[in-house]
């Protein structure tokens, strides 16, 4: 089963290639979506939450309180590590889950992250995929679809690796620049990785 990591910075379309492969049969596992979802799901990983950052983390119904997880971590790296620490090997965890009903079906997986590299995750798969876009459609991307300033895109944009580094370490590169077709791009991949199997 070839695992393929796909990753791209903040408002590069990852989602939407991802969607494309999917129409294609081929089953994403999204990262970003599990470790929500687990935040409030998995013990070990609550239990460290709750140990770490404290009992207020949680509210009583059991939601994750978000703003005071955010408070924390935001502007402090030693805390935000700590916080990785926590939510990495958990979704490595559900990763292996997912895996063993949705591995057998399909001619090979993809795993999207945002964090794929930062992680290391990738270390996970047999090959990588870097979504990128021109850094003027990212900042309008997120600051529509989020409701937020170009200052804050930038903030969370600080925490990744940049293109230019993704780039040394990803196998292939699609670009999402709105001149060249991502069903093209995706396709011409999608042939690629059958031809591996």
């Amino acid at each position: 089963m070839l695992k393929i990591g796909i990753t791209g910075g903040i408002g590069s379309g990852k989602t939407t290639v991802c969607r494309i492969f999917e129409t294609l049969g081929i089953p994403v596992f999204y990262a970003d979506t599990v470790a929500k979802e687990i935040m409030t799901q998995d013990p070990v990983l609550i239990s460290g939450v709750k140990d770490t950052f404290g009992g207020e983390s949680y509210f009583a119904d059991g939601s994750l309180n978000n703003k005071h997880i955010a408070g924390i971590v935001f502007n402090d790296q030693a805390a935000l590590a700590k916080l990785n620490a926590l939510v990495h090997p958990a979704v490595f965890r559900a990763f292996d889950s997912w895996l063993e009903t949705n591995a057998s079906a399909a001619p090979y997986i993809l795993k999207e992250a945002a964090l794929l590299f930062e992680s290391g995750s990738y270390k996970m798969c047999d090959l990588s995929i870097l979504v990128s876009a021109p850094l003027s459609a990212k900042l309008s991307r997120v600051m529509q679809r989020d409701g937020v300033t170009e200052a804050q895109v930038l903030a969370r944009m600080d925490k990744q690796f940049t293109d230019e580094k993704k780039m040394e370490m990803a196998d292939f590169y699609i670009s999402n620049d709105e001149t060249t077709s991502l069903i093209v791009q995706v396709l011409a991949l999608h042939e690629q990785f059958l031809s591996r199997i």
